[in-house]
């Protein structure tokens, strides 16, 4: 917590107001009793009615300025607690950002939701408590002893023995509750990650009909969850009753050794009674520390798992400028949205073998080059390297002669129009799902996206057109008209390469011959990657490459493979008829 708490820099205005204002309360706590002690020993004792009037009335005073003190601190430290939350959120947002996709798949999406929402709720919840507790809890508590021992120092023996056993139950329970609060968020994560595969998967678990199966993994995480929840609860729920009880005898004792001391003329009655009041603040203020106990040790099981995040060093990272200086000046003569892959190979992080393995061929603009092969061969990978969501483990992947791992990545990825093997689309309207290829995009831009895409045929005929909304996923339009506004959002952008996987699956043969078609005369000044499984949809294809088993088994036109490559013969024949073939 203390190293996540560095990002408190920017709030220093903020925390010293906040220091300063508990500071003031503070002492107007420990004045308070001395005040009232001076108005029992000389106001009633003596019966001096102007004396108790007098300092009644700056008691009052002194009351109301810390009372002020205490409500403008609240709001400075749930200000920079909120402040600090911001931040925080936004930090992890822009580190996420930044993983590639091995990075997520060791942290998992759930276990990110989790952290970047609880977790730093957790540390915010016990920031505003320390901002209030951390200095006023201290200040009482040695105040209010220091203040005792000038009233009666043999009456203050009592702390001797109270407050050591009251330190020894805090440290006791919070150590054993840390273990118990880690427990927990690990736990959240799990019940998390069940929530959010049944509702993402909620069309597959009905229709294979495993509906009582997720009820069960659920109630199991739930289950586990809440067991460690009431345990930990039982727990702490045990340190507020035994901290009572060794204040009550506290006091016992002090009214007992106390009344003992008043008849033997050692003490005054107000003296007593303003010794109380100290001791019940020094009690008090363990009580706070106990609070911040409770809190501490589950949003220190949080500052852990956030930092694992912030340190996490991204896998990919951009070049320097020096590097991308030298480039600029290889890169006036070469030919643009040339692409190129020099015996490439990549392996999966702990997978025994690789994915990919001695690629080599070459694309240029105007060429449109199909990648088919059988599942698992590598075809979809293939384009993540081009697209540096990986980076080789051997060879070259170079556009423009430059490699890939020399390129900035906002540079890189703005050459692309990428339409992904599983559509996505975001929550909004159909307008700012395509914008979110090109911002600044025109209305008649759009439009013609979209008839090249062939979905403006059904978008013309929603209620609201463009203007239309679409639901989180996607999920209120089909898939084949999710596939057509994918393609769009990348049309619209008018990139230098274009890249489809598996972009045309959920398309009848109709409309992917029709798209297909249109898409040939928009992108011919462009480089055209096709990743596919049907052989329709590559037998055009300038340039055909059979991979199998992660290694090329042929590369070539339709007629050169159909007489030089077996496997593609074999893709061929199960999917066409001899008449088609001829």
């Amino acid at each position: 917590m203390i190293k996540l708490f560095k990002e408190l820099k920017p709030f220093r205005l903020g925390i010293a107001v906040v220091l300063v204002l508990i500071f003031l309360q503070s002492m107007s706590d420990l004045y308070l009793p001395t005040l009232m002690a001076d108005i029992v020993d000389k106001g009633i004792v003596q019966g001096d009615s102007g004396y108790i009037l007098q300092i009644g009335g700056f008691m009052l005073l002194v009351a109301a300025i810390g009372t002020l003190c205490s409500v403008i601190a609240s709001y400075w430290s749930a200000k920079v607690a909120a402040g600090f939350g911001k931040n925080t959120r936004a930090k992890i947002f822009n580190r996420v950002e930044n993983f590639t996709l091995h990075e997520f798949g060791q942290i998992g999406t759930a276990s990110l939701i989790t952290r970047t929402t609880n977790d730093i709720t957790q540390v915010q919840a016990v920031l505003t408590t320390m901002l209030r507790m951390m200095i006023s809890a201290p200040m009482l508590m040695i105040g209010g002893i220091i203040m005792a021992v000038s009233e009666d120092r043999k009456l203050s023996l009592i702390f001797v023995v109270c407050i050591p056993l009251l330190v020894g139950a805090i440290t006791f329970i919070g150590l054993k509750g840390l273990r118990l609060f880690k427990a927990m968020q690990i736990k959240l994560d799990k019940l998390n990650l069940v929530l959010r595969e049944r509702l993402t998967g909620i069309r597959i678990i009905r229709s294979f009909n495993r509906v009582g199966h997720e009820r069960g993994r659920f109630r199991e995480a739930n289950r586990d969850l809440t067991n460690t929840a009431i345990k930990v609860n039982k727990l702490m729920a045990g340190l507020m009753p035994l901290m009572m009880i060794i204040m009550d005898f506290s006091i016992i004792a002090i009214f007992y050794f106390g009344a003992i001391r008043i008849d033997d003329g050692n003490l005054q009655v107000g003296s007593l009674m303003a010794f109380t009041q100290y001791a019940m603040q020094i009690m008090f203020s363990l009580i706070m520390v106990t609070m911040m106990f409770v809190l501490i040790p589950r949003a220190s099981a949080s500052a852990v798992r956030i930092n694992e995040v912030m340190d996490m060093q991204p896998e990919i990272t951009d070049p320097n400028h020096s590097k991308l200086v030298e480039l600029e000046v290889r890169a006036e003569g070469a030919m643009r949205s040339f692409v190129e892959f020099e015996n490439v190979s990549f392996s999966y992080p702990g997978a025994e073998h690789p994915a990919l393995s001695g690629i080599s061929f070459s694309t240029r603009p105007g060429e449109v080059t199909a990648i088919i092969g059988g599942t698992g061969s590598g075809k979809s990978t293939l384009l993540s390297l081009l697209s540096r969501f990986y980076d080789v483990s051997e060879g070259a992947v170079r556009i423009d002669s430059i490699d890939v791992r020399d390129m900035m990545q906002e540079e890189l990825r703005s050459k692309i129009g990428y339409i992904p093997q599983k559509a996505v689309l975001f929550s909004g309207t159909i307008r700012e799902n395509i914008r979110y290829g090109k911002e600044d995009a025109t209305d008649d831009e759009i439009v013609h996206a979209t008839k090249v895409a062939q979905a403006y045929d059904f978008v013309s005929t929603m209620k609201k057109g463009f203007d239309s909304e679409i639901a989180q996923g996607g999920n209120n339009v089909s898939g084949g008209q999710r596939q057509r506004l994918s393609i769009a959002r990348a049309l619209v952008r008018r990139p230098e390469i274009y890249l489809f996987d598996e972009s045309f699956s959920a398309l009848d043969f109709k409309t992917e011959a029709k798209l297909r078609a249109a898409l040939r005369d928009e992108t011919t000044e462009a480089t055209v990657l096709i990743v596919a499984q049907r052989v329709s949809t590559v037998m055009d294809a300038d340039r055909i490459i059979v991979l199998d088993n992660g290694m090329i088994a042929g590369i070539g036109t339709h007629r050169e493979l159909l007489e030089n490559s077996e496997v593609y013969r074999e893709f061929v024949s199960s999917q066409l008829s001899e008449e088609e073939i001829a």
